[in-house]
């Protein structure tokens, strides 16, 4: 009998978080966050995470699990969310798996088995060189010839990423995007329920553009100042987060706070698009257009009698 598991995502600022708290409140479920950054201790305001008065007294995990200058991927956090998974099992709870990373998402429905090529740590400083003087736009057409599939997939600014399906190619000789299309043909090995939230692009963008906001009052920029002052570096990965790099940008005198702020919400938005397209590819989901519900409460029962069957 396959054990049951619920996704709850969508883009960012589309209202994840409370809806989240509702349904595993209701299905005696217990939370793990799929953020790629809500994972670092002391970067709260830029990720925009959830505080311990809004959890409601729900358990979350994968959040302030890692300092700053530690480094996240895929495989960890797969890892990680794994033995999450198998501790809410053993105290006869459901699993909620909540954010907007997809591929953090695909990794632990479909089990995803990552390569066990080890690092080419030449060859990869070697492309960041080639990043860092001709820029990432260069390194995303060297992987346009060598995988073009994967070059669609991944946005040039996503460095590392870029970088990972060059060594592949390096290390293999054969396309990473191959290698992941092979594994997403792969059944979950789970009985699941996999939402996607969703609202009208005009919304959602009002939607960022005032999170953004809510974060230049916050205090984003003495958050950034103090990570920086604790020894973060503008090249780790924590740091090449959405928030942090415009303002270490604007920090270095290179744009206004000003430019950095507007930068984040462009830069914000074109990410909810592309992670909208992420999902649109996805397959087995259901989509929760919000527009179609008179009010959150509405969801929330919808998203319950949905599931229930995942517990009989």
């Amino acid at each position: 009998m396959k054990r049951p598991l619920i996704i709850l995502t969508g883009p960012t600022a589309v209202g994840k978080t409370k809806l989240s708290i509702g349904l595993a409140g209701a299905v005696n479920g217990e939370i793990i966050s799929a953020d790629s950054m809500q994972v670092y201790k002391k970067m709260d305001i830029g990720t925009a995470k959830i505080r311990p008065e809004e959890m409601q007294g729900i358990k979350h995990h994968l959040i302030d699990i890692l300092e700053p200058w530690e480094e996240f991927h895929v495989a960890l956090f797969q890892k990680k969310a794994k033995e999450a998974m198998e501790e809410i099992y053993q105290k006869g709870k459901c699993p909620v798996i909540v954010g907007g990373t997809g591929f953090y998402i695909q990794s632990v429905l479909y089990d995803i088995e990552f390569s066990e090529t080890n690092a080419d740590q030449v060859f990869r400083k070697e492309l960041e060189q080639i990043a860092k003087k001709d820029g990432n736009k260069v390194l995303h057409e060297r992987l346009k010839e060598t995988d073009p599939k994967a070059a669609e997939k991944i946005h040039p600014n996503n460095v590392k990423r870029v970088i990972r399906a060059l060594e592949y190619f390096h290390q293999t000789g054969e396309c990473i995007s191959e290698h992941n299309e092979t594994q997403e043909q792969r059944e979950s090995p789970y009985r699941f329920r996999y939402y996607v939230l969703s609202l009208p692009r005009e919304i959602l963008y009002q939607r960022i553009n005032e999170r953004v906001d809510k974060m230049k009052e916050d205090g984003l920029v003495s958050e950034v100042k103090m990570l920086l002052e604790a020894g973060c570096r503008k090249e780790m990965v924590s740091m090449q987060g959405l928030g942090y790099k415009e303002i270490i940008e604007a920090l270095e005198g290179n744009i206004s706070f000003e430019e950095a702020f507007e930068k984040i919400k462009k830069e914000t938005r074109h990410f909810a698009k592309r992670q909208f397209t992420w999902f649109k590819r996805e397959k087995e989901v259901t989509w929760i257009r919000k527009e179609e519900f008179k009010n959150e409460k509405e969801i929330l029962d919808f998203c319950i009698r949905d599931s229930s069957f995942l517990f009989q």
